[in-house]
């Protein structure tokens, strides 16, 4: 059980490594993936609750868990850019675009800020970034950008969703159960909503105490 949570994330990986494949060549139609981003989506909701629950003891974890918190990164970034490029390209150009800019744009100004660098997190940031200077004000930023994520990404599914041939009382059952699932996950994982970023609660606790000093 203690590598499921990488097995997890490999296959994330590899999902959005098939949905940029298929876009690309024209093969496989919304039906597939929505499909794909559903079971992608899955293993991004657990594989961190896998972690948790089942982690390998202290001195013993294989070579390549050392750099664990990349490998999740890329895969969601991975997975993110799947998502952008079917849209782009097989759905609506424009809400295409339009996340484009918001996953560019947006959230890279906020990485900047927040951490001073792109792809960084609380143990992972330059000096003069926000996190350093004001962690519970870059906590909250980085809260934000993650409300407007899940939303963001509700809509792009919403998109493949409803351009498939399915029937539409399929669409709406679908919608209506997919919206259940972002709300659970969101209002009842509290390890999710919480932890804003990795190690987010250890790194507020030692910058607590270094004040405190």
């Amino acid at each position: 059980m203690r590598y499921l949570a990488d097995i997890l994330t490999l296959l994330r990986f590899i999902l959005a490594l098939a949905l940029i494949y298929g876009c690309v060549i024209h093969s496989g139609g919304p039906e597939a993936a929505f499909i794909i981003f559903l079971a992608a989506e899955f293993t991004d909701t657990f594989d961190g609750t896998c972690a948790r629950k089942w982690p390998f003891p202290k001195g013993k974890e294989p070579k390549y868990r050392k750099y664990a918190a990349q490998y999740d990164m890329i895969s969601d970034v991975l997975l993110a850019a799947a998502q952008v490029l079917f849209v782009t390209v097989r759905v609506n150009m424009v809400v295409g675009l339009i996340v484009i800019f918001y996953y560019t744009i947006v959230c890279g100004a906020i990485e900047l800020i927040v951490y001073g660098k792109f792809f960084g997190h609380p143990d992972n940031c330059t000096k003069n970034s926000l996190t350093q200077r004001n962690f519970t004000l870059a906590k909250k930023i980085v809260l934000a950008r993650r409300y407007l994520y899940t939303i963001c990404l509700g809509i792009v599914n919403a998109f493949i969703l409803f351009a498939t041939s399915w029937p539409l009382p399929v669409k709406i059952v679908l919608f209506i159960f997919g919206c259940s699932i972002f709300l659970f996950i969101w209002f009842f994982l509290a390890q999710r909503r919480k932890n804003v970023s990795r190690d987010a609660v250890e790194i507020e606790e030692k910058l607590a105490k270094k004040k405190s000093h």
